[in-house]
């Protein structure tokens, strides 16, 4: 790969590789000592726009844990600050040497609009607006992977799916991979013309929840709803879309349950759920660095030994 985009742009087979690749990695971050020199030598530079905990602490992690030399950006600590554009900020990267840029941006199409304009290193997609996630969904058949796979399963993916671009990374996954995905929300946060996606909608979780491998819940993103009101309270919500044991019991059994954090408790998903036995959560950010570990290598033609 030259560049991680988007799930759209990779084959089945590239990213059954770069599964198997950081599910190689998983022994390596469990070892006492987490090191391999594999990136030594190599730059990382994690360019973050908006918020984030698991996604650029994992590159972090990831970066070092390979060996290379990480430096992270947040917007208020670069010259976009003074007025500087996002293009002259990721030239000035590029003349730094640096192997990676990863970026996360509110944006769609802001880590293609670097990508096109740098003659060298690589850009990583680490989310871009509403468009999509890739090392997130990574993480996630990662995850999958160490449960029995995903061939011939059903996710129901649950909550703001107009807002959400690990359901976007997902669905371009699910066509690749054969996977089947149910897509549950209210109409007002459901996007335009969802049919045109090709997979089950449901505006009634109780009916979605019938037959599903995995109930993969997200958080409302409310940062990105401008003041307009989707849905008459967080409370009412809950009652129609939270993930409670009461409705889990109702589920198939061995479903599992996932969340690409932050979690909201109590809206999305109840604490007793969200901590149960049920729950891949914290597998999902463990194996959120094996993915990202997998992505820096590919992109940085080290091999892992």
């Amino acid at each position: 790969m030259r560049h991680l985009l988007g799930i759209q742009e990779l084959s089945a087979e590239e990213i059954c590789k770069l599964v198997e690749l950081a599910r190689s990695f998983l022994a390596l971050s469990r070892r006492p000592v987490k090191k391999a020199p594999i990136l030594r030598g190599k730059t990382v530079i994690n360019l973050f726009f908006e918020p984030s905990t698991r996604t650029r602490t994992s590159f972090e992690i990831a970066g070092k844990r390979l060996g290379a030399d990480v430096v992270n950006l947040s917007a208020k600590a670069s010259a976009v600050e003074k007025g500087e554009t996002l293009l002259d900020t990721a030239r000035t990267l590029q003349a730094m040497n640096a192997d990676v840029i990863v970026i996360r941006h509110r944006l769609a199409g802001a880590p293609h609009l670097i990508a096109q304009h740098l003659a060298r290193g690589a850009v990583v997609n680490a989310g871009d607006g509403a468009h999509e996630h890739p090392t997130q969904v990574l993480a996630d058949l990662v995850t999958l992977a160490e449960h029995g796979g995903w061939e011939g399963k059903t996710i129901a993916i649950v909550g703001d799916i107009a807002h959400s671009r690990v359901a976007r990374s997902h669905l371009w996954a699910s066509r690749k991979l054969g996977y089947r995905v149910r897509l549950v929300a209210p109409k007002t946060l459901l996007p335009a013309e969802v049919e045109r996606f090709g997979c089950e909608v449901f505006t009634d979780l109780d009916a979605a929840i019938e037959g599903a491998d995995v109930l993969y819940m997200l958080r409302v993103q409310t940062e990105r709803l401008e003041s307009r009101a989707l849905f008459p309270s967080l409370r009412e919500y809950h009652e129609a879309y939270g993930l409670t044991k009461a409705r889990l019991a109702r589920a198939k059994k061995g479903c599992l349950v996932m969340h690409p954090g932050p979690m909201n408790r109590g809206v999305e998903i109840a604490s007793e759920v969200a901590d149960g036995l049920a729950s891949l959560v914290l597998e999902q950010v463990e194996h959120g660095v094996a993915a990202r570990m997998a992505v820096l290598v590919s992109l940085c033609g080290g091999e892992a030994s």
